[in-house]
């Protein structure tokens, strides 16, 4: 008989363990403080802005596998991501990304689902929600194609997105000490705003942050028959 497949999109507030806080923790400790110091100098830039008398979604560009270590390691809160579904069909994949905390979406679109355990996350009153606006790695150093979702979440929640734009490993450095990475964290964008005002808002600060080119989509108007 087939095991019943583990459901990794919704998560219940009891899934959010001190386990994985833990393990999370034991990742941003290995990775960014451990690991990549050896092939990387490591710069923070702008902590104090990250808010400290309220939640937020932290929002990066997306540039290479460290980047959610380095997001985490940035505000140094436990930090839930969000993550494509195609990542849990590999078994020992699902096993260690859900037990950092990381939880399953369909980049294609938003389902209840995800806003269901988004609203779990912040029941929490600890993780705080990890995005990538722009979906999968890109290392065109190009700020475009970005997904509304994050704005969808931020009015749905109430909550402001904290941008933070990772340069510096877009092309992996194996030479130790010859690589630099650097992680800014800007001003937190008001969810209190249309849409499209928050997704071009964080797509400048990434850009302006990052000297990455910022490319802003414009929505094609049809023209009716007369």
């Amino acid at each position: 008989m087939d095991k019943k497949k583990k459901n990794y999109t919704k998560r219940e507030v009891s899934d959010f363990t001190e386990g994985k806080c833990r393990f999370q923790a034991f990742g941003r400790w290995l990775v960014p403080r451990t690991l990549l110091p050896i092939l990387y100098k490591i710069k923070f830039i702008g902590r104090e802005n990250i808010p400290t008398d309220r939640n937020y979604i932290a929002a990066g560009n997306h540039i290479s596998y460290f980047d959610p270590f380095l997001v985490a390691e940035a505000i140094k809160e436990p930090t839930a991501f969000m993550a494509k579904k195609e990542l849990f069909e590999n078994e020992f994949l699902a096993f260690l990304i859900d037990g950092l905390g990381a939880f399953a979406v369909n980049r294609e679109k938003l389902e209840v689902s995800t806003i269901k355990t988004t609203i779990n996350v912040f029941k929490t009153n600890k993780w705080k929600l990890g995005i990538f606006p722009q979906g999968g790695i890109r290392k065109n150093k190009k700020i475009e194609k970005i997904n509304k979702g994050v704005a969808v979440i931020a009015k749905q929640m109430k909550t402001d997105i904290l941008p933070i734009s990772i340069t510096g490993c877009e092309k992996y450095n194996w030479i130790p000490f010859k690589g630099e990475i650097v992680v800014s964290i800007g001003e937190p964008i008001s969810h209190d705003q249309e849409l499209e005002a928050i997704i071009d808002e964080w797509g400048r600060k990434i850009a302006d942050m990052s000297g990455y080119e910022y490319i802003k989509e414009v929505e094609e108007k049809t023209e009716t028959p007369v």
